[in-house]
């Protein structure tokens, strides 16, 4: 019989790899080559978007990273993130399956949402609301620029969840084209 503590780790363990599992790779995200001035502002909203669905678990780590690092000299509030980043870690990095609630199926951008609001009124609560505030400004706006100004050519054929999927229609073939 295994110990709460060996039951807790094995989690902690197979969270871990699933969040490294279902995150996109960090250079694709990084490459350099992607970047690129939008030529248009419509063109700027559609990477925002198609950006924004395919790199959503690296965009997330990248604003909880700005908030941690913006909690280093406050030992109580980086415990009540610590805590709070647990139930981040169960409730939407590491689940490969639909969230449950009363009988629903709980849309993953909900639960973005919902550990949000949690975090940041956990934090709130503290009293590091000026850290707060700023580090998500900070972290929204970098997450936002390169989320414009990365390129999504090499993206729109390979997510099939992007918010423009359904404009894409594939024959047996596999190849893709825009409908």
């Amino acid at each position: 019989m295994s110990s709460p503590t060996t039951g807790l780790m094995s989690r902690f363990t197979e969270a871990s790899q699933s969040v490294l599992a279902t995150r996109r790779p960090w250079g694709d995200l990084l490459d350099p080559t992607a970047l690129s001035i939008p030529s248009s502002l419509s063109d700027a909203t559609t990477r925002l978007a198609q950006n924004l669905t395919h790199f959503r678990f690296n965009y997330t780590l990248v604003l909880l990273l700005a908030l941690f690092l913006s909690l280093i000299f406050h030992p109580i509030s980086m415990i009540v993130f610590l805590l709070v980043f647990v139930a981040w870690l169960f409730l939407y990095f590491s689940r490969d399956y639909p969230l449950i609630l009363l009988g629903f199926a709980i849309d993953d951008r909900v639960v973005v949402v919902g550990l949000g609001v949690v975090t940041v009124a956990a934090l709130l609560l503290t009293g590091v609301w000026v850290n707060v505030v700023v580090s998500i400004a900070i972290g929204v706006a970098l997450v936002c620029l390169h989320a414009v100004l990365r390129g999504t050519e090499d993206l729109v054929m390979e997510d099939r969840e992007s918010p423009y999927g359904a404009l894409l229609s594939d024959d047996p073939q596999g190849n893709y084209t825009i409908i």
